[in-house]
């Protein structure tokens, strides 16, 4: 039976840790539960130590606050909140709870600003860029409705949502990454080491090589002696890139070319939609105004044509007017979420709706990437054999003109 290390607040508000058999980390905590504990962190100790050693310096450097510890944070803090524990109380029991000395300091910060009267939402605030309008707004709208830990918990469900769809993103694209990675390097290799052995076989030959092996040995001759120039080339132009992107004007046209492309645009309108949706049902779920959730949805999304659609939809609002009318003129919003989002708006289920739009097009999305996957393994493996076999071929039309030279 395993061995499952915890920390848990028990009834008096004070944070142990200890170890417990137990078949599953659920077992553990109903234990624990029963016992009238709050479990707060549960993991199973078999092999931890060995690489909590080994992955020591690697931790010290990479002691920032991320993306992970965010959605931890809000979801251990409105566990204990849903105790009964007073903010401050439950600042300090995280405090001391925080692993990463960055977390520890910022919660020890935020809860000097409450104890110094501060509201919660203007201390998160107060830590710069670490909260973003959306985390800052649900936090109001939780204080001003007295419901912070429920909020806090909803607030949790969404991170730990938008985590997940993530790391499915980053995990199907680890592969392709490789594969192209492996592909360029062989390519590489084959260039700059192979190609120029045989370059001295054609040097006195006299007869001038054919168009395509003469193209092979420039380009391999090119990567060799001015490598550093390519490589300062291409920074220089992803570098100028970057700061055309920067330029409303011109992303927006990159956005609108993308939407156009084929899976890719696809692509692209499920996951924003999936966001879109996500992030408003959040919002509006704990009690934000629509016109503030509507403009912090705007910059939620990452397509510039889809995040002015859904801008044009403010001023409707302002009028009085339905979310789904100026969705609909915009022509970039799929028929089934405009139809769920209308009888969301008639039924008076908006959120729900919402919701069961943004869990439609997360599975779409998922669908959608492997159907990419599928079409980009096999392009990437043609692609490679067809630029080797084009070095190859280069290097036999050479070798057979020698040979017509001979005879």
């Amino acid at each position: 039976m395993p061995l499952f290390h915890y920390k848990m607040v028990n009834h008096d508000g004070d944070v142990l840790e200890g170890s417990m058999d137990g078949p599953s980390r659920n077992e553990v905590a109903i234990k624990l539960q029963n016992a009238g504990n709050i479990p707060l962190h549960i993991a199973e100790t078999t092999g931890q130590q060995s690489r909590t050693i080994g992955l020591s310096f690697f931790r010290s450097q990479q002691d920032r606050i991320s993306q992970k510890d965010i959605p931890l944070f809000t979801r251990e803090l409105a566990t204990i909140l849903e105790a009964g524990l007073a903010l401050d109380h439950a600042l300090a029991t995280l405090e001391q709870l925080a692993s990463k000395p960055a977390m520890k300091k910022m919660i020890g910060r935020i809860n000097q600003r409450i104890k110094a009267g501060s509201s919660f939402s203007a201390a998160l605030e107060a830590q710069g860029k670490t909260f973003n309008a959306l985390y800052l707004n649900t936090v109001r709208a939780g204080e001003a409705g007295g419901a912070l830990a429920i909020v806090l918990d909803r607030l949790a469900d969404y991170l730990e949502r938008s985590a997940e769809i993530r790391s499915v993103i980053v995990s199907a694209l680890f592969y392709p990454i490789i594969l192209s990675v492996v592909a360029l390097l062989s390519i590489i290799a084959l260039l700059t080491y192979v190609v120029p052995q045989f370059v001295p076989l054609f040097a006195d030959v006299g007869q001038a090589l054919p168009f395509l092996t003469q193209v092979v040995f420039t380009v391999a001759e090119l990567l060799r002696q001015y490598w550093w120039l390519l490589l300062a080339t291409f920074a220089l132009l992803v570098w100028l890139l970057d700061r055309r992107l920067q330029n409303p004007a011109f992303r927006y046209q990159v956005d609108a070319f993308l939407l156009r492309m084929p899976l890719v645009g696809e692509l692209i309108v499920k996951l924003d939609i999936a966001r879109f949706a996500r992030t408003l049902s959040t919002l509006l779920a704990n009690g934000v105004a629509m016109l503030v959730a509507i403009s912090i949805v705007r910059e939620v999304i990452g397509n510039k044509v889809l995040a002015k659609a859904v801008a044009a939809a403010e001023p409707e609002l302002e009028r009085g007017n339905s979310l789904a009318k100026p969705l609909t003129e915009s022509q970039h919003f799929p028929p089934l979420a405009l139809q769920l989002i209308r009888v969301g708006e008639e039924t008076g289920q908006l959120e729900k709706m919402l919701s069961k739009v943004a869990d439609i097009y997360e599975k779409e999305s998922q669908v959608t990437i492997k159907r990419l996957l599928i079409l980009l393994e096999p392009v990437l493996i043609l692609g490679l054999g067809a630029v080797i076999a084009v070095i190859i071929i280069s290097i036999l039309l050479a070798i057979l003109g020698l040979n017509d030279l001979v005879i």
